[in-house]
């Protein structure tokens, strides 16, 4: 799993994680985001890489990662090609509120319950358990043999 995000939107990407832990250990997952790039090397062809390889993408959605030119330039073009291609599944997640419903991935069914911003949420741990659950769903999803 490659998690695209703002840096601005860390602390979001940094919960998620915490909730996806108990997919890592059920073997369902394994996340990776741009803040496992060693000292020294060279973090494009990194993340490229990365993306490449795969198979779930989850963009965390706000108006930073919208006005960022790399993530929504490049991660997310990447991740669009992925997934009309088949190989792999790309998971809008509104993390913060802003006017994403005209972008490429507003076709995509994006996550949490009614597209709801997580920021929004009076409980968060309940808006990233409802994404762990759909994110799991997927995961199931993708490993079952065809």
């Amino acid at each position: 799993m490659f998690i695209s995000y703002a840096h601005k939107d860390e602390p979001f990407k940094d919960d998620l994680v915490k909730h996806l832990r108990p997919l890592q250990r059920l073997g369902l997952v394994e996340q990776w985001n741009d803040r496992r790039i060693p000292a020294g090397v060279e973090w494009a062809p990194e993340i490229s890489k990365h993306l490449d390889q795969a198979r779930l993408i989850v963009l965390l959605i706000s108006v930073d990662f919208v006005n960022s030119d790399y993530c929504y330039g490049i991660e997310l073009e990447r991740a669009l090609v992925k997934h009309a291609e088949g190989t792999a599944v790309v998971v809008p997640v509104i993390v913060r509120s802003c006017l994403w419903q005209h972008s490429p991935f507003a076709k995509l069914q994006a996550l949490p319950k009614d597209a709801r911003a997580i920021s929004t949420w009076a409980d968060r741990d309940e808006a990233y358990t409802s994404v762990a659950e759909s994110l799991r769903q997927v995961a199931e999803t993708l490993l079952k043999p065809k």
